[in-house]
Parts: structure tokens; sequence; C-alpha cells
């Protein structure tokens, strides 16, 4: 069995380990675009926060959600209204701290 962890965040920058996609998704804005990048780095209810302020920095993002694999690679996943250049989305993972992978598994 899965243990939960309340990391105190809201829904614009929700993070979880509990494995409960489907109730994250059902929260999620009906955004036009979704995307799931894969992070590594990132070990606490802190580096999710940061990493979703940057990223929701970006024009036209309307969420971020984040399931955290600490101290491993995370997957983030960002809703918004149109597609988002790849750079920038990079850009604003590293201005977090954190380094973006390649691909997802």
């Amino acid at each position: 069995m899965t243990e939960r962890i309340d990391l105190g965040l809201t829904a614009t920058g929700g993070g979880c380990v509990c494995g409960d996609h489907a109730a994250h998704d059902a929260a999620a804005p009906s955004s036009a675009v979704r995307e799931e990048v894969l992070v590594s780095g990132m070990t606490c209810s802190h580096c999710v926060a940061s990493v979703t302020e940057e990223l929701s920095e970006i024009a036209g993002v309307e969420a971020v959600t984040v399931d955290l694999n600490a101290g491993g690679v995370s997957r983030v996943t960002i809703h918004s209204g149109g597609p988002i250049d790849a750079a920038t989305i990079t850009a604003a993972i590293e201005e977090a701290g954190y380094a973006r992978e390649d691909a997802l598994s």
C-alpha cells in the first residue's frame, strides 16, 4: 500500500506520492494543452513549490502539478492554453535549480 504524504500544497501547485493520478487529473483545469516533463533532483515540498512557481510564471501556463519522487525523477504536468516552447520550460526548471530529463519513461 502506498503511504499518502500531505505536502500542504494548493491545487495550482500540487504534488503527490499517492499514486492516485485520476484524482489529481479530475481537479486539473480543462486546458487546451497538457504536457508532461520529467525533473530530477526534487526531494521535498519546497522543491515542488520552487519548480511550480517558476513554471507558473510562463505566459499561458494555467496550472502545474507535480508527482514527487523524492530524490529520483519526478513527473511534472503543465496545463496551458496553448503550446509552450520546450526551451522555455527547461529554462524555468533550471532557474528553480533542477534538471529536466530528456524522455518520459
